[in-house]
Order: C-alpha cells, then sequence, then structure tokens
C-alpha cells in the first residue's frame, strides 16, 4: 500500500504533482525569459519548491526539456487516437496524426522559436536526434508506426520497415516549417500537412511497382549509411 502523505495524498501522487508543477513552472519561464536566461534556482523559486527539491525530481534545465519532450509525445498520441481508432485509410490516419501534432504544440509556439535555437545545436542533448532525447523519438516513431500498421495501405516490404522513422523525418519537417510560421494560428502549417500528405500517400503506393523498386533501395540504403557512426 502507497504510503499516504501529510495532506492525505499518495506520496508518488504527490511527488508526480510536484514534479509537473516544475515541469509547467519551468516552461512559462523558458517562454517569458528565454531558456538561456532561467536557471534552476529560479525555476524553484517560482514553482515554490526548494531547489533540493527541484534537482530531485529533474537533473539540469536539460532533463525539464527532455520531460517535456515525454509529456508532448504522450500528449499528441492521445489527441492522436480518435484517428487511429476510427481511420483505416493511409493518407487520413497520416493527415490526422500529424494536425494532432500541431494541436498539441500549438501552446508552446510563442517558446518555440527561441527553443530552437539551443536545440539545432548538433551537440545539443536538446536535438531531437540526440542520444538524451532517444526516449521521445522512439515513441514519437512509433505512432507512426500505428499509422502504417492500423493501415489498408499495401507497402513494399523493404519500405516497410523504415517508414516510420521517414515519417518521423517528415513530421520534424513540418515542425521546423511550424517553428517559424507566423501566420494566423499557423495555417499555412495546416495547409501544408493537407498538401504533403496526398504526395507521400502516392508515393509510398507507388513503392510496390516494379520499376522502382531499384530507387527505392537506393533511398533506404542511402538512409542505412547516413545513420552509421563510422
Amino acid at each position: 500500500m502507497t504510503k499516504p502523505a501529510a495532506d492525505g495524498k499518495p506520496l508518488r501522487a504527490r511527488g508526480e504533482q510536484t514534479r509537473q508543477v516544475i515541469l509547467e513552472t519551468a516552461l512559462r519561464m523558458f517562454r517569458e525569459r528565454g531558456y538561456a536566461d532561467t536557471t534552476m534556482r529560479a525555476i524553484a523559486k517560482e514553482a515554490g519548491v526548494a531547489v533540493g527539491n527541484a534537482y530531485y525530481y529533474f537533473d539540469s534545465k536539460e532533463h525539464l526539456i527532455q520531460g517535456f519532450y515525454d509529456h508532448m509525445q504522450g500528449a499528441h498520441r492521445v489527441a492522436a487516437a480518435p484517428v487511429l481508432d476510427g481511420e483505416r485509410e493511409f493518407a487520413a490516419r497520416l493527415r490526422g496524426v500529424l494536425h494532432a501534432g500541431i494541436d498539441v504544440n500549438a501552446p508552446y509556439h510563442s517558446f518555440a522559436a527561441t527553443f530552437f535555437k539551443t536545440a539545432a545545436e548538433p551537440t545539443s542533448p536538446l536535438s531531437p536526434f540526440s542520444r538524451q532525447s532517444s526516449p521521445a523519438r522512439d515513441a514519437s516513431i512509433g505512432i507512426f508506426r500505428d499509422v502504417m500498421e492500423g493501415s489498408t495501405a499495401k507497402i513494399d516490404p523493404e519500405l516497410r520497415v523504415h517508414l516510420p522513422e521517414l515519417l518521423w523525418l517528415a513530421w520534424m519537417g513540418v515542425t521546423l516549417f511550424w517553428v517559424y510560421d507566423s501566420s494566423p494560428e499557423q495555417r499555412r502549417t495546416r495547409r501544408l500537412i493537407d498538401g504533403v500528405v496526398p504526395l507521400i500517400d502516392r508515393l509510398v503506393g507507388l513503392s510496390r511497382l516494379r520499376v522502382l523498386r531499384p530507387a527505392l533501395r537506393q533511398v533506404l540504403e542511402l538512409l542505412d549509411n547516413v545513420r552509421r557512426d563510422d
């Protein structure tokens, strides 16, 4: 049995609540002051917790962002669930998942451009391509794997292995466009999604044509080569 805290709440639930308060406070301060100018001490003070308590839940500011990544992947999956549960056509599933991703990111648009300057640094642990970001990256790729596996699309077996990661890379491109999209409610990003999904759908369908298989293999070999560390 989980031991209750002094206020009657289970310690685990209270700890998760404290962790969430620290994370939400940090994100607000990042938006207001910028990532570089926000310290862990300032976050702790604003959240109403001891500095040591803040470090208990998050070892550093970078860990706060990793916590944000994890939170956003969970939110993306929840937002995408109605589409994944109700649609079987590949294009409809992909379109719905991409729009769901924009929906959950929307409250953080004002913060995104400032944060991206740090995350875009190749050696930054905040990069979506970094080792530290692998749990959130894998979770996101998993969403696109569900897009593929739950659809009725007939996909070339070789492409099927790599398609979830390719769709995630496309999502990274859409996200970058969204970061710098200054149109009202980022409508240009929505139009980009609606325009690019039919193209992806068509390319996935064409991948089964024998005449295109040599080109497809070249693309997949290129992907494998650029992923190698040597």
